[in-house]
């Protein structure tokens, strides 16, 4: 073990830093404040990264939040705490001036400004660049009572022990089958920092395709169309045109902490209907001032006589083919079947993501994990996986629980009131110590 923590066994020990063990790691630190005559809740967090980042590659400078700033780390939890985002902007001297925007929807930059200063006050608990590459069960008399979690840092290896993991990996770039990302081929995970690069080269950008019909898609869209201000920009999708997306009262209703419950008790063919009917709130959808954004430019480019933005709809990339020049990017009219071969600069895949396996990152440790009969991993209401008998420890799974916890899994909006039920989870389990 490292010599600052050789010895010791910690009560939790958090794989990935996003949004979501950055909620956990502020309810025990308060839980720790507040409860100074018992025991603290041991904690460590390790992230890959070197220093915090949430989506940095598509913080596009307009692009504003979906979900409300009072969904941030705590104040579904606690609206009482000085980790808000309210706090935040105190802090950084623009409360008022938020006010005065009159809007719930910050820009999606301030609210990644808002994690990373939660996150600097908690860097005693956060180890960067710190990449978990193997996960050992601890065998004692039989049983296992802890993990441990060995973390390549700086090309050393780290090895923690821990009685409890919580694993919050986030997403992973989703790509089509047989797509091959390249200096010309991007994800939207990666749009910023490859526009950057296309800038400085000074090669031009004739003309820029983007495939994908959800909000990242059309933000890129608008991008690609403000910063390539000579090329033809072209969105291709499937639909007839980008949907708006349902954040109406009543559906938004699924969004709500208590909706999890509802969801989790629910029959299997219930919890089906439930993310059928209410995909629209989520996927491939696109907020309405955009879409009338995107359609107001198209009419005056139309108007003007010298059209750049252009929808490629009811279409897919049949093919791609990279060459010394750019792309030759076939795209087939899904009604007809016609194909056209469009020459190309960049294509931009804004297909959205997928959440890790946690399988692969717990290794041995997986075997352990129970499956339903269609091999989900079985996840109980407190966010524990179910794990088989002789295993004391626990391992908390945050974001890949669509299937037993419902359409928030993946999103911001029950970060908080979820990290306070894993936190309350780990203090009615808390067991003796085991050796280390």
């Amino acid at each position: 073990m490292d010599s600052c923590e050789a010895g010791t066994v910690l009560d939790v020990l958090g794989i990935g830093f996003g949004p979501s063990n950055l909620a956990l790691a502020v309810a025990l630190e308060e839980h720790n404040a507040e409860s100074a005559a018992a025991p603290p809740i041991t904690a460590r967090f390790l992230e890959r990264q070197p220093r915090f980042g949430w989506h940095r590659g598509i913080l596009i400078d307009d692009a504003t939040m979906q979900v409300s700033f009072p969904k941030d780390l705590v104040t579904m939890r606690d609206p009482r705490s000085d980790f808000s985002f309210l706090y935040y902007l105190r802090e950084k001297g623009r409360l008022v001036d938020f006010i005065n925007q009159k809007t719930l929807f910050p820009l999606r930059a301030e609210f990644h400004d808002y994690f990373a200063w939660a996150a600097d006050r908690l860097s005693h608990l956060t180890r960067y660049s710190a990449e978990v590459v193997a996960v050992e069960p601890v065998h004692e008399r039989g049983e296992v009572h802890a993990f441990d979690v060995i973390s390549d840092q700086d090309g050393r290896a780290v090895r923690r022990r821990a009685r409890n993991l919580s694993i919050a990996m986030g997403l992973k770039p989703h790509l089509p089958p047989g797509a091959v990302l390249s200096g010309r081929v991007w994800h939207t995970s990666e749009v910023l920092p490859r526009i950057a690069e296309r800038l400085a080269s000074g090669e031009p950008v004739r003309r820029a395709l983007v495939l994908g019909a959800g909000q990242s898609a059309a933000e890129v869209v608008g991008l690609m169309h403000r910063t390539f201000t000579e090329a033809e920009v072209c969105g291709v999708f499937g639909k007839f045109g980008y949907t708006p997306a349902d954040d109406s009262p009543f559906a938004n209703r699924v969004f709500d902490p208590a909706a999890v419950d509802v969801f989790y008790g629910a029959p299997r063919e219930v919890k089906r209907s439930i993310l059928d009917y209410h995909r629209g709130t989520n996927y491939s959808v696109v907020d309405l001032d955009l879409i009338q954004s995107l359609s107001s430019t198209m009419y005056r480019e139309r108007l003007h006589g010298r059209q750049r933005l252009r929808m490629l709809n009811v279409s897919r990339v049949h093919d791609v083919r990279e060459h010394a020049g750019g792309l030759d990017v076939t795209v087939e009219d899904l009604p007809t079947g016609r194909r056209e071969v469009l020459a190309a600069d960049v294509l931009v895949h804004a297909t959205g993501y997928r959440p890790h396996d946690p399988a692969a990152l717990l290794g041995e440790a997986a075997k352990f994990c129970l499956r339903d009969e269609e091999d989900a991993l079985r996840v109980h209401r407190d966010h524990r996986i179910a794990l088989a008998p002789q295993v004391k420890a626990g391992i908390y799974l945050q974001g890949a629980t669509e299937h037993t916890h419902g359409l928030t899994s993946t999103l911001l909006s029950t970060v908080a009131v979820r990290a306070g039920e894993i936190r309350d989870s780990l203090l009615a389990r808390r067991s003796p110590a085991v050796s280390s």
